[in-house]
This record gives C-alpha cells, sequence and structure tokens, in this order.
C-alpha cells in the first residue's frame, strides 16, 4: 500500500495553532493516521465539493483533500463543527 504524505494549507496550520493543547492532542493521530489510510471507515465525501472529505474528531472537523497521483493529503480547513462548513 502506498504511504501518503501530509501537507497543510497555511490558514488550516493557523487553525490548528490557535486551538488549545488538549484538542491537538486528539487532532494529531486522527490527521497522522490518514497517512497509511486517506479513507477512514468513518471520512465523509462532501457533497458538492470536488474530491474532499472530512473526519470527525469530537465537535472538529478535518476536511482534506487526497492528491493520489502525488500521494498527498492536503488539509484544508480544521475547524469546530459549527464554523468548519462555512
Amino acid at each position: 500500500m502506498v504511504e501518503y504524505a501530509i501537507r497543510f494549507k497555511r490558514s488550516a496550520r493557523k487553525e490548528l495553532e490557535n486551538l488549545p493543547a488538549a484538542i491537538v492532542r486528539r487532532i494529531i493521530p486522527k490527521i497522522e493516521a490518514l497517512l497509511h489510510d486517506p479513507f477512514p471507515r468513518d471520512s465523509k465525501k462532501l457533497h458538492g465539493e470536488a474530491d474532499r472529505w472530512r473526519i470527525r474528531i469530537g465537535d472538529y472537523r478535518v476536511v482534506y483533500t487526497v492528491l493520489k497521483v502525488e500521494h498527498v493529503i492536503e488539509i484544508i480547513i480544521i475547524r469546530h463543527r459549527g464554523r468548519a462548513y462555512q
């Protein structure tokens, strides 16, 4: 199986840096798990979006794109569920 690399959009990195440490400790392992399986069982494709997926981590959502040719997972959004899709 091909292993992917993770790349953060600048805005997603800033969002992650502004979260409380306890939440970051829950989010990072889930993002790292995407390296081995970019489409885990709990991931969902976003309707109306070209090749965007999301994973749920408690009240937070991580929205990402899988670039299959480059073997890269690009993290686009890391936000509380109430603001994740705005």
